[in-house]
């Protein structure tokens, strides 16, 4: 194996682990929202609230983590995220109040995890493999879905011999562990600069929000996130609360994860042979589907059918976020044009978890916030199939 294929294969693994480790820390807190309310006595508004302030925070902080990896690149970024991940996400193990779980996951984990995220992670692949692109970052976002699988269901296992407390502590460490890998395996910027080097023929965020293509993505992003957060925040107490046991219920987001496994690297390869539109297109036209099933039908077979399908979903739009950019925009402002469509897309999700948390407590269930969800799907179907198919600069609007 030569020193290029071998540099490049450790930024795949490296970033590969960063969203492993990633993917089932965010996705904690829905495993442990029942407990946790029932132990204090609070609302599931008020862990909506954290997650909701998470999104908002971590959206932020995903657009300035992809603006500083195109200038200082990705090293620093996702060293500095994992520090303060673990820090925080430990901290949580301690929480006794409400406020307590808004500062440190919605704020600090909120900030270390939008720097230790698919943005610089996915600047730093798209680097190490200029071509086939797709597939190079479907292959590392994959990671988000085996550890949501991996590291979901071992966690549901602990809450279930131990308690909520102790899943923090370990994911706290686990953070803590990763980092002395990623400063070893992750190139300085100027090493990956010059193999990444191009003519200026980019659009920066100004010229590029002149363009149609643009905003239709903004609003896709949007609307993606939205119907994401909304799920992986309620989909285990969803399951609870149509009799499943907790145990069980928790595995059923570990699955999502390998159903998402699944639906990331098929959307990869699509987006490779065909362009990013037709994956997303499909991914939207499923969740209309599950969607509409479970407004209709809201059986314990009817809640596993609609996790799993909308589980193939759920990442397929993350690694074709900077495939997008690139066929749209160009590589120069790779970071800071991803991390903003994904600061939107993080936004929103941080209202669709709200909204799925004040729907419960105003309805007690969740039918209002599955139609929303159901009619927001059908509109982002709709923007993804007006967008262009291959992307070349489009004219200014």
């Amino acid at each position: 194996m030569s020193q290029k294929t071998s540099s490049a294969a450790l930024v795949l693994a490296a970033g590969f682990l960063v969203l492993f480790l990633g993917g089932g820390s965010r996705f904690a807190i829905g495993l442990t929202l029942k407990p946790m309310v029932d132990e204090f006595g609070w609302g599931r508004s008020d862990i909506g609230l954290a997650v909701g302030v998470y999104m908002a925070v971590s959206a932020v902080a995903i657009f300035f983590a992809g603006r500083f990896a195109d200038r200082a690149g990705p090293r620093l970024v996702l060293s500095g995220g994992l520090l303060l991940s673990a820090i925080s996400i430990g901290l949580m193990s301690l929480v006794s109040a409400p406020w307590h779980a808004v500062v440190l996951y919605g704020v600090v984990f909120g900030i270390g995890n939008g720097a230790a995220s698919l943005i610089p992670v996915g600047v730093m692949v798209t680097r190490a493999f200029p071509h086939r692109t797709g597939i190079a970052n479907a292959a590392v976002m994959s990671g988000m879905s085996v550890g949501q699988l991996v590291i979901i269901g071992g966690l549901a296992a602990l809450l279930l011999a131990a308690s909520w407390h102790a899943v923090y502590v370990w994911l706290g460490a686990a953070n803590l562990l990763l980092l002395p890998l990623i400063l070893f395996a992750v190139p300085k910027d100027s090493q990956a600069r010059a193999k990444f080097a191009q003519p200026d023929v980019s659009l920066g965020v100004r010229s590029a929000a002149k363009t149609r293509q643009f905003w239709l993505l903004l609003g896709v992003y949007a609307i993606c996130g939205f119907d994401d957060f909304f799920v992986t925040t309620h989909i285990v107490a969803i399951a609870q609360d149509r009799g499943v046991d907790a145990f069980l219920a928790g595995n059923l987001l570990a699955v999502m994860g390998l159903t998402g496994l699944i639906g990331v690297v098929a959307g990869g390869a699509l987006s490779d042979r065909a362009g990013p539109v037709w994956p997303t297109a499909l991914s939207f036209a499923a969740r209309v589907a599950v969607f509409g099933l479970i407004v209709a039908d809201q059986s314990t077979l009817s809640v596993a059918i609609f996790a799993f399908v909308f589980g193939t979903t759920f990442l397929v739009t993350a690694p074709l976020t900077v495939v997008f950019v690139s066929q749209s925009f160009g590589n120069r402002h790779l970071g800071a044009l991803g991390g903003l469509i994904t600061m939107v897309h993080q936004g929103f999700g941080g209202i669709g978890a709200y909204l799925g948390a004040r729907a419960f407590d105003a309805t007690g269930g969740y039918t209002f916030a599955f139609w929303i969800m159901f009619a927001a799907s059908l509109i982002a179907l709709v923007l993804t199939l007006m967008l262009k198919r291959r992307g070349h600069h489009e004219a200014a609007v």
